[in-house]
């Protein structure tokens, strides 16, 4: 860092979505108390487009703290989601000025749709970016130019970072403080904001079993609920047919039809975000994780968690780990 002071410029608006703004100004907050005294000390701020107060879009008023005519020079931009995101992205003004900050700013970031107002001024055209998984796809129909990826928390291409809907912007804001204070910094602000876990952006915005909760219905259901509590034994077609006292083939296209994946495919995907969590909070060792989650060997779960993730699970754990 240049200077010991970070400034952070929080866009507001009306229809903004209140956590897009206070989660990540909530994450530099707490990084000033964990880093010790190491700069840079996060300086948050809001910025509207004038003086008035603005309406969130869960009827919440922010006052903001400068406008665009006054704001300081900023080390980060921060462009929040939420409703008024489809409405003020076609303010010419606004854009002006989002690419004159831009280009003094040592990184630029888009909270879930917010993207759209991102987008909107040119910076991120042929880059990898990504936004709510419910918004990715008119995002891309409006801007076949960018490279939309919806099935990550957070990424970043050069110095412009995205994230996907609502929390997923306090796990950008935290690999921000990661980036810039390191992995120890940036989990002690996990654990004081009392996140479940810091996530690594190539994680998927669903989990397994929340995919499960959202699609599955009944049985299916409360099979995969099942699954999570049994990853170490033999979950075959088979078997899991065998359980549902359905035949095999019939089991099969209930669940490719419910879940868009074969059993084998769900039940590896489940066996490999366990892995993710074990890397990362604990040091079991790699092969009693690959026989706690069921695989057959330790070189068969880092082909397999390698496929999926693009790193072996050392590298894993030594990038988001403790």
């Amino acid at each position: 860092m240049d200077c010991d002071v970070a400034t952070i410029g929080v866009l507001v608006y009306d229809g903004v979505q209140s956590l897009d703004v206070t989660g990540p100004m909530d994450v530099f907050a707490v990084a000033n108390a964990r880093a010790g005294g190491r700069a840079p000390v996060y300086a948050p701020c809001t910025i509207g487009r004038d003086a008035r107060p603005v309406r969130t879009e869960g009827h919440v008023t922010i006052v903001p703290d400068t406008t665009l005519v006054d704001a300081p020079p900023l080390d980060t931009l921060v462009i929040p989601g939420g409703a008024g995101s489809r409405v003020v992205n076609g303010d010419v003004a606004l854009l002006d000025w989002i690419r004159t900050c831009a280009a003094g700013a040592r990184r630029v970031v888009s909270v879930c749709t917010g993207l759209y107002i991102l987008a909107a001024t040119g910076l991120v055209d042929g880059r990898r970016v990504t936004t709510h998984w419910a918004h990715a796809a008119d995002v891309q129909a409006r801007h076949p130019q960018l490279r939309v990826e919806a099935d990550h928390l957070f990424l970043h291409d050069g110095r412009f970072h995205t994230s996907g809907g609502l929390t997923a912007g306090l796990d950008l804001a935290l690999s921000l403080v990661e980036d810039d204070h390191g992995a120890a910094v940036a989990l002690a602000v996990a654990r004081e904001l009392v996140m479940y876990m810091k996530r690594p952006g190539n994680q998927a915005q669903f989990s397994a079993p929340l995919d499960a909760q959202t699609r599955g219905s009944g049985r299916l259901r409360t099979l995969v609920d099942w699954l999570v509590d049994h990853l170490d034994e033999d979950l075959g077609v088979e078997r899991l047919a065998e359980r549902m006292a359905m035949s095999p083939r019939h089991f099969s296209r209930l669940f490719a039809d419910t879940f868009d994946s074969t059993p084998a495919r769900y039940v590896e995907r489940l066996r490999l975000e366990r892995a993710c969590v074990l890397l990362t909070s604990g040091t079991l060792a790699i092969d009693r994780i690959a026989a706690t989650i069921g695989f057959a060997s330790a070189d068969a779960f880092r082909r397999a968690f390698r496929t999926r993730y693009g790193a072996s699970p050392n590298d894993y754990r030594e990038r988001f780990g403790h």
